[in-house]
C-alpha cells in the first residue's frame, strides 16, 4: 500500500523593513530560524518530500532553502513555479494536479491567503487554528493525507493529519 502525502508550507516570517518590491522581500531573522526549525521537524517526522514545488518569491525561496538544508542530502530538486506567487485556489489546484501524480510526498511552498483556501478546500472537517485564530501562520506546514489516492485537487478528498506551527512544536 502506497501512501500519498501533500505538505503545504507557508513561507516563513518576512522582513517588512526591507525596502524592496513584495516579490523580492526576504526573510527576517526569525523567519530563517523558523524555516530551519520546520525543516528539522519534517526530517524528524520522516516527512521528506520526493518532489518540491515552490513560489520563486525571495521569502519562499529562502524558506525552502533553509528547510532543505535541514533535510540534508535527501532533499530533492526544487521546481520554481511562478503561478504559486499570489495564486488563487484554482491556480494552486492546477499546480497540484500537474505534479501530484508523480510524487508520493509532494511539498508545496507558497503564500496566503491561497494556502488557507487550499487546505480548507482539500480536507474534510474544520482544520485546527493557532491561538490567534490563524490556520497557516508563517512557516506552518499542513500535512494532508491522500491515503492510496494520488495527490489531487478534488474537494474534501483528503484527511488533515496535522498543522504544525513553529511556536507549537
Amino acid at each position: 500500500m502506497i501512501m500519498h502525502t501533500l505538505l503545504i508550507l507557508r513561507h516563513a516570517k518576512s522582513d517588512w523593513s526591507a525596502n524592496v518590491e513584495d516579490f523580492d522581500r526576504p526573510l527576517n531573522k526569525r523567519g530563517h530560524k523558523d524555516a530551519k526549525k520546520m525543516g528539522a521537524w519534517l526530517k524528524q517526522q520522516k516527512l521528506v518530500p520526493d518532489l518540491i514545488v515552490s513560489s520563486p518569491a525571495t521569502r519562499a525561496m529562502q524558506t525552502i532553502t533553509n528547510v532543505c538544508d535541514q533535510l540534508g542530502k535527501n532533499a530533492p530538486d526544487i521546481i520554481w513555479d511562478e503561478r504559486i506567487y499570489e495564486a488563487t485556489l484554482d491556480e494552486l489546484l492546477k499546480v497540484i494536479s500537474e505534479h501530484g501524480k508523480s510524487a508520493k510526498c509532494l511539498l508545496l511552498t507558497g503564500h496566503n491567503p491561497g494556502l488557507d483556501h487550499l487546505v480548507n478546500y482539500l480536507v474534510k472537517g474544520e482544520p485546527s487554528r493557532s491561538a490567534t485564530g490563524k490556520l497557516m501562520t508563517t512557516a506552518a506546514v499542513a500535512i494532508v493525507d491522500f491515503g492510496e489516492e494520488v495527490i489531487n485537487g478534488k474537494r474534501q478528498c483528503a484527511r488533515l493529519l496535522q498543522v504544525a506551527r513553529p511556536k507549537e512544536i
